[in-house]
């Protein structure tokens, strides 16, 4: 690959839109949701189904229910997204899918919560 197809690759990379949101990891035999905000809802769905072939728990929340219950009691869902905007910075980007995961976390009660 020269260089100029290296600096396309790198510049269109740069101009995809990003979107973040808020994901529920759920614990299908106990019913419990461990949510996450995340800048990237298609690489935190990378990672999940990476870490359910691995089967090791995606985060380290998880990581004694995972031994119990086995990757294949756990599913994802997306509960909503968010496209960072043009003049966004990452910081604010940041922010604003951190206080859509409260907002989220006011939907459920602390008890079904890891």
């Amino acid at each position: 690959m020269n260089s100029e197809d290296k600096k396309k690759i790198i510049s269109e990379y740069k101009q995809r839109d990003e979107v973040g949101g808020v994901i529920a990891v759920k614990n299908n035999a106990t019913g419990k949701v461990l949510l996450e905000a995340t800048r990237n809802i298609e690489g935190y769905k990378n990672r999940f189904e990476f870490s359910k072939k691995m089967g090791s728990a995606v985060t380290l929340k998880l990581a004694q229910d995972w031994k119990i219950y086995g990757s294949n009691a756990f599913s994802i869902e997306v509960l909503e997204t968010i496209k960072k905007g043009e003049t966004q910075t990452p910081k604010e980007f940041n922010d604003d899918v951190k206080l859509l995961k409260e907002f989220w976390r006011e939907k459920f009660s602390a008890d079904m919560l890891y």
